[in-house]
């Protein structure tokens, strides 16, 4: 049985790499940035005490280790209910930061999908890509949807505009099927 956290306790993650070589900062520093870790600044980062960070957490360390440096892992809560609101906030910030970026691009699909409609672009390799396309975005949504543990106000968009992506897709290839074996 997975193990429950409170989700207003938070892990605290003090990183310190060395400067040289980089690559090892740069991968440290990606993995925190994938996993949706909070930069509180110089080194540190905080994500709520959930198990859906375990893994990313455990990465970090490793990556950390394998360059030679090292994280201090600690359990953290504010002293008063505003610490633990302000840091809820500013972590739902960054979620409302990319489900903005993800609803972004599924309009971009959106729009791509009425390209190609309107130029008749009905190929086996341009529904490939526009799968692959919806693919990517269905990850990402579920991505995002994992750490967003506070629940973005975006969220309920974001799920709404997938949906409305996938059936834009079955919509295409529907008319694809059609143009490849019209007789």
């Amino acid at each position: 049985m997975t193990e429950q956290r409170d989700p207003s306790r938070w892990l605290v993650l003090v990183v310190r790499v060395p400067a040289e070589p980089s690559r090892h900062r740069v991968a440290v520093w990606r993995e925190l940035r994938r996993v949706g870790a909070l930069s509180l600044g110089q080194g540190a980062w905080v994500v709520p005490d959930v198990p859906v960070f375990a893994d990313g957490v455990a990465r970090v360390v490793e990556l950390a280790r394998r360059g030679e440096g090292e994280v201090l892992v600690l359990d953290a809560a504010g002293r008063a209910e505003s610490d633990t609101a302000r840091l809820e906030a500013l972590f739902t910030a960054e979620r409302s930061e990319e489900w903005a970026e993800f609803l972004a691009d599924c309009g971009k699909f959106d729009a791509e999908i009425d390209k190609e409609i309107r130029t008749g672009k009905f190929t086996m390799a341009e529904l490939e890509e526009e799968e692959q396309g919806l693919e990517r975005l269905r990850r990402w949504h579920r991505d995002v949807k994992a750490r967003d543990v506070f629940g973005a106000p975006a969220a309920v968009e974001a799920e709404r505009r997938l949906r409305h992506c996938a059936d834009r897709l079955a919509d295409y290839t529907e008319r694809v099927f059609r143009a490849l074996h019209q007789m």
